[in-house]
């Protein structure tokens, strides 16, 4: 008994022991089920995820292969590439897209019609791209454009409806806030029925599509004048820029209905007066700065209303530098230090004008002795001449006055009636 006694606790930790041994055993198997579990779940998700990205379509609007193009910027540059058209797959984000320095050459209608259409695109460049020809309805279909410049471009035809729909019809506004035409002049007069003035003038009134637009910039065009009712469309314009023409009047435009108008630039033209028409209308704008310098002013007796309205108003920015051009003894004199008494009208021509005064009448007076002296050359033919007329109107007259006697004597009448029978 003591023997049985001794065995019974070393059968109890055996059995102790296999059971722990079966706990670990079965832990262990757990544990790699559930990672291999986990490692197919994992790798089952990557490739739902890898799949649901390949099936998403590929972003529209990629960058023009000739152009530089910036998302977060929202700009394309295709500057400097010789286009010859505007680019077709332009991105649809575009809100500013420079076009400089191309050959483009003709701008047809619907230049910038796109599917998905270009619905951000804000500012348009295409300054300095060789544009002879902008058709009707080149501008449709961007229903966010404010603005454009078209500078320095030899523009020899614009249509009247360049800023219109292409049905050229006008009824459409065109969203433009800002028009930059600087330097679009030809270098010759290609146009052939119209003078450069006339298709710019048309082509700002027609249809009344521009009647939205604030600034407007037409400088180094070499106008000579303004066509009447150019501005007459444009009601809500507030900068006006005409420098650097070749102005010489004023007195047919009109700026009564610019009543928006908060800046005039007129430097660098030839303005010689401005009327008292233009300067009434000026009067009835109190906001607006009007900028004057370097234009040879005339100071005559014309000058003098302009002079009075120098001193009165306010609106001339820097008129103290304003100066006289002409006669010679006005020269370099200040507008605003002139005086009535300064301002007549003297009759003595410049000097080289009297000196092409004398040379004409010299010539003339020669002229007038040579044929003098012809007529006395031939004095005894001109009499006979003169005889021989007096000799054939006599007998003329004799003829007409014996038909009238006969005329008037029936007795006459008869006698010439019998005698002809």
């Amino acid at each position: 008994m003591p023997g049985g006694c001794s065995r019974g606790p070393a059968a109890g930790d055996a059995r102790l022991r296999l059971a722990r041994l079966a706990l670990v055993l079965l832990g262990w198997i757990s544990s790699s089920s559930l990672t291999s579990s986990a490692t197919s779940s994992t790798s089952s998700s990557a490739s739902v995820l890898a799949s649901s990205v390949s099936a998403q379509p590929p972003l529209s609007g990629q960058c023009p292969q000739p152009c530089e193009c910036s998302e977060a910027a929202r700009t394309v540059k295709c500057v400097n590439r010789d286009l010859a058209e505007v680019p077709a797959d332009l991105p649809p984000y575009v809100r500013n897209l420079f076009l400089t320095g191309n050959r483009l050459s003709v701008l047809p209608a619907g230049a910038f019609a796109r599917r998905p259409p270009l619905a951000e695109l804000a500012a348009l460049n295409l300054s300095g791209s060789h544009l002879q020809e902008v058709r009707a309805g080149a501008f449709e279909h961007l229903p966010s454009l404010r603005q454009l410049d078209l500078s320095h471009n030899p523009l020899w035809d614009l249509s009247p409806f360049a800023f219109c729909d292409s049905n050229a019809s006008g009824s459409t506004p065109s969203p433009l806030v800002e028009l930059i035409m600087n330097h679009v002049a030809p270098l010759t007069d290609e146009s052939q029925n119209r003078s450069f003035e006339g298709m710019v003038a048309a082509a700002l009134r027609a249809g009344q599509a521009l009647r939205g637009l604030h600034r407007l910039e037409l400088a180094s065009n070499r106008f000579l004048y303004l066509p009447r009712d150019v501005l007459a469309q444009l009601p809500s314009l507030r900068h006006l820029d005409l420098r650097n023409n070749s102005l010489v009047s004023l007195t047919y435009v009109s700026f009564r209905n610019l009543t928006h108008l908060e800046s005039l630039h007129l430097e660098d033209n030839a303005l010689k007066v401005l009327h008292n028409g233009t300067l009434a209308e000026l009067r009835g704008l109190p906001q607006v700065r009007v900028f004057l310098d370097n234009n040879p002013w005339v100071c005559d007796c014309h000058m003098v209303d302009m002079v009075a309205w120098l001193k009165e108003t306010e609106v001339v920015q820097g008129k103290a530098r304003l100066t006289c051009a002409f006669p010679e003894k006005m020269r370099n004199r200040v507008l605003l230090e002139l005086n009535n008494s300064d301002l007549d009208c003297d009759p003595i021509l410049p000097p080289s004008l009297q000196t092409s005064y004398v040379f004409l009448g010299i010539v003339l007076a020669l002229i007038g002795a040579i044929f003098l002296l012809v007529l006395y050359l031939n004095r005894k033919g001109i009499k006979k001449w003169m005889h021989n007329i007096r000799d054939a109107c006599r007998d003329h007259m004799e003829g007409y006055h014996y038909r009238y006697e006969i005329n008037a004597d029936p007795r006459l009448t008869n006698l010439s009636s019998n005698s002809d029978v």
